[in-house]
């Protein structure tokens, strides 16, 4: 494994960044994963305009163009030579000093790493899975946007300890209002009467790349979509129920809280996108 560190690219026991570093100190940066698919990276102009438009929301210059970053990253594939797998790319403000002040990084990092990843076992794709709903709440906008993909993920993860503690994979997340957010590392949709329903970038989510593929995917094939605002009596009362992620890909939820979603096995308009998705980008005909 050869990982990029700012033009350099070093075997994986011999990557450091400094402990200086307030990506390290402070989860200040950005980042994105992306999927590998037959070589090429899934959605890769979407990625890295989010990761540019996500640096310009903290005010956090990367080094490199949009056009570089993406000729960064592919050359970062062929070196690796990876067919299928996931890259992380991180953009963290650099090294500074133990202040919070960003004026004192003068220069931000810049970080690739291609490797394999398997978030759930294939079991899981076609029996499904369970998720529960977790007490932590998803950080409102007004505090820091959802739409910045940021290296702070703490409010993922204590939720993430939840489900873990409940002996699920996921939990799905409210937003102080109570309604639904997503997951800890996912966007969550639900079909009732035939409709694919999924909540609103309002709610407070991260409007997720594998998302829209899902949502285009769905209503080229003739699926009603609606972005909305769904509470747990929503998720409840389900036809059926998905998570989409970059990692995920799109994989069933059959319960919620202990609810039996549908008739508790993957359902029918799941298993179309599931399969629609897969003879779209996996692993050939991939664009």
């Amino acid at each position: 494994m050869k990982i990029y560190i700012d033009g350099e690219y070093f075997d994986k026991d011999n990557a450091c960044i400094s402990v200086f570093d307030h990506g390290l100190l402070y989860g200040d940066g950005v980042f994105e994963g992306i999927r590998i698919y037959s070589g090429r990276a899934f959605k890769l102009k979407e990625h890295i305009k989010r990761l540019f438009m996500s640096a310009k929301a903290i005010r956090l210059d990367i080094p490199l163009t949009e056009k570089v970053m993406e000729e960064t990253v592919t050359e970062s594939i062929r070196i690796n030579g990876t067919e299928n797998g996931y890259i992380r790319l991180v953009v963290t403000r650099g090294k500074g000093d133990l202040g919070v002040d960003p004026a004192k990084c003068p220069k931000a990092s810049v970080i690739i790493i291609v490797a394999d990843i398997e978030l759930y076992p294939e079991e899981y794709y076609t029996k499904g899975i369970k998720i529960i709903t977790a007490s932590t709440r998803r950080l409102h906008p007004d505090g820091i946007d959802p739409r910045i993909k940021s290296l702070n993920y703490l409010n993922n993860i204590l939720a993430k300890i939840e489900a873990a503690q409940a002996g699920c994979m996921e939990a799905v997340m409210l937003n102080k209002e109570g309604y639904v957010t997503e997951c800890t590392g996912d966007n969550i949709f639900i079909i009732y009467n035939n409709v694919l329903l999924t909540p609103a970038p309002a709610c407070g989510i991260l409007n997720g790349i594998t998302r829209q593929t899902v949502i285009e995917l769905a209503e080229s094939t003739g699926v009603e979509t609606a972005s909305t605002f769904l509470t747990q009596y929503d998720l409840y009362t389900a036809d059926e129920c998905f998570l989409t992620g970059t990692g995920a890909e799109i994989i069933p939820v059959i319960m919620i809280d202990g609810r039996v979603v549908g008739n508790g096995e993957p359902g029918r308009v799941t298993g179309k996108l599931m399969n629609e998705f897969r003879a779209t980008y996996m692993p050939r005909n991939f664009s």
